[in-house]
């Protein structure tokens, strides 16, 4: 052989093997090297059964997982809808060394988990009974619609609101924190007749609804990620558009930051002639400087669009680049033709994500004995046939336990995978060397729940407002109220939950109220012209001590009147007749002359 011919046989061989790196050929291993992790099957036991019923040491499915977080690789949590008599909904725990039973309340049927500090989270969880059904006889909502906050070893507080109100929460799909004072819930739109996400903002101590009113689509995912937190939506058809290409990602911003919500926009996701109601919406995944974003097709995309397909986007240094989908992939050949996305996670210490995926078939109807799907894909697009694997691998001796449903990497070579049958996979080298986590707040079982703050459980502890004096015209100037002494009772008595109540406008058609709670409380302010609602705020729930309130008003629409709906969500303190102690209550607002220039 001639040296020419050589010397073009090792640059053919050079080329090919630059071509199978960049994932272009065949299935040369084009992620770093992966430590010699493998998945296996790593499946709690059962949790002790109640006494004098027999126990058993043979692993069972934990029910539908929602999800699985961790704040460090010692420290996880899932949330769970339970399954049957053996595993009731809550929450998991793992310590580095198991899983085992962290919770018997707050599951929910698609829960959600949001990490707030290294012993303090939140889920989203469902409705517990009781409230009364609609006129229609139809029973309230209860799926994924409450909230509980879980600080050092217990539920500290428990959020829900009353059915069918406009107010009424909405099911939510995604939860993150900014920080522990700054978290949000998101989800399905608002009811009819309001346009809009639904969202709750927990923000120094109050929750309330704070919506996204720019746009009309479902929050789907939320991801944590350099100081802010990004949502996905899912636009599907007959959702109200306000552009041609609906942004399918929202920043938010931390507190004092405006805008609070920044529309991401022109993000390379859809092919020629594909509508953005032919994607799903986009999985979020965190890694170290990456924000990585995947989903799938849509099981009815418009009948003029272009079929979607599995569809992968990563950012760094603020730049989106699509790593699969219709722009890698000009020819329609999908790297995964049938499959849709159910979740994604980064990989830390390195630059590459886990996928978990479902054949559509099985994600229509869902079947127990599917086969996790799970695919591993580098910063290219890469995506090998070593790196398509089926769970449980072949000679693990167990069937099928369900499709791939969530999946997250605490560490690198460490991720866990999630079946829709509640089966865990573990990803692992046998080389982690764990510390097992023994912090109490993890450690001991969680059953109780405490009351719903925003579902009044007790009569109204204070008297409403008498604003007759209110006047019907231009927008008055609020002025301090008069304060009448409540006489003392010749015992110990409750302290009345409001007091020292102050009203003025502010920046020029800004109602302001300041009152004093004495225990906490949920509270709200409405505003009346004759029957008409005017204005209101959100319920929110205050803890004791001095509120404030802000009310924007309608320069063409002033109130008549003002109702303080107040719920004491805690024993109100009392105070001795003989140390003649007085409280004092706003009874009566009054009216200052009109402000100069307030009406044109």
């Amino acid at each position: 052989m001639s040296a020419a011919k050589r010397i073009a046989q090792l640059l053919g061989a050079l080329a090919a093997c630059l071509l199978l790196a960049a994932g272009l050929g065949g299935p040369a291993h084009a992620l770093e090297d992966d430590g010699g992790a493998t998945w296996r099957l790593e499946q709690p036991p059962p949790p002790e059964p109640p006494p004098g019923v027999p126990g058993s040491a043979t692993p069972v499915g934990l029910g539908r997982i929602g999800d699985i977080q961790f704040w460090a690789p010692n420290r996880g949590l899932l949330t769970t809808s339970g399954n049957g008599s053996t595993i009731p909904p809550g929450i998991w725990a793992y310590n580095g060394r198991g899983w085992h039973e962290l919770a018997t309340v707050c599951g929910a049927t698609d829960g959600r988990i949001a990490w707030a500090g290294p012993d303090e989270f939140w889920t989203i969880s469902d409705g517990r009974p009781g409230q009364a059904p609609d006129a229609h006889g139809n029973p309230p909502p209860l799926e994924d619609n409450t909230l509980c906050h879980f600080q050092n070893g217990r539920v500290v507080a428990s959020y829900a609101s009353l059915a069918f109100n406009a107010s009424s929460y909405q099911p939510m799909h995604a939860a993150g924190c900014i920080s522990s004072a700054d978290c949000w819930f998101g989800g399905d739109l608002l009811p009819p007749g309001q346009v809009g996400a639904f969202h709750l903002r927990w923000r120094n101590g109050s929750l309330a609804a704070e919506p996204y009113t720019q746009e009309g689509h479902a929050v789907q995912d939320m991801r944590a990620f350099e100081g802010q937190l990004f949502e996905s939506v899912r636009i599907a058809r007959g959702d109200p558009q306000s552009t041609p290409e609906p942004p399918p990602l929202h920043a938010i911003n931390p507190a004092g930051v405006q805008p609070t919500f920044e529309p991401l926009s022109g993000m390379p996701l859809y092919g020629t002639n594909e509508f953005p109601e032919a994607l799903d919406f986009l999985h979020l995944s965190a890694g170290e400087g990456t924000l990585w974003g995947a989903a799938g097709p849509q099981r009815e995309p418009p009948l003029e669009s272009a079929p979607g397909q599995v569809t992968v986007v990563r950012s760094s240094e603020g730049a989106w680049t699509q790593l699969l989908g219709p722009r890698t992939e000009p020819s329609g050949a999908s790297v995964f033709p049938n499959d849709v996305v159910n979740s994604i996670a980064a990989e830390p210490g390195g630059e590459g994500a886990w996928l978990a995926l479902d054949t559509e078939a099985d994600s229509e109807q869902p079947s127990p004995i599917a086969p996790a799907l799970v695919a591993r894909i580098s910063p290219t697009g890469a995506v090998s046939a070593e790196d398509r694997q089926q769970l449980p691998l072949a000679g693990e001796g167990i069937g099928p336990k369900g499709a791939a449903s969530k999946i997250t990497c605490p560490a690198p070579h460490d991720c866990w995978l999630a079946t829709s049958q509640g089966w865990l996979f573990h990803l692992t080298n046998g080389k982690e060397g764990l510390a097992q986590d023994t912090d109490p707040a993890f450690s001991g079982l969680i059953t109780e729940r405490p009351t719903d703050e925003g579902v009044p459980q007790v009569a109204p502890d204070a008297p409403p407002i008498d604003d007759s004096g209110l006047p019907t015209g231009p927008p008055p100037a609020f002025g301090a109220l008069p304060e009448s002494p409540i006489s003392a009772a010749q015992q110990r008595v409750p302290v009345a939950l409001l007091s020292h109540i102050r009203t003025r406008v502010v920046k020029r058609n800004t109602l302001e109220l300041k009152f004093h709670l004495a225990a906490r409380a949920s509270v709200r302010l409405l505003a009346r012209r004759k029957r008409a609602l005017v204005g209101s705020t959100p319920t929110r729930t205050f803890a004791a001590g001095n509120r404030t309130l802000l009310l924007r008003l309608n320069v063409h629409r002033w109130p008549t009147k003002l109702e303080l709906k107040t719920h004491a969500l805690a024993p109100l303190p009392t105070v001795s007749a003989n140390a003649g102690a007085t409280e004092t209550v706003s009874t009566r607002l009054l009216a200052r002359p009109r402000l100069s220039g307030l009406l044109p």
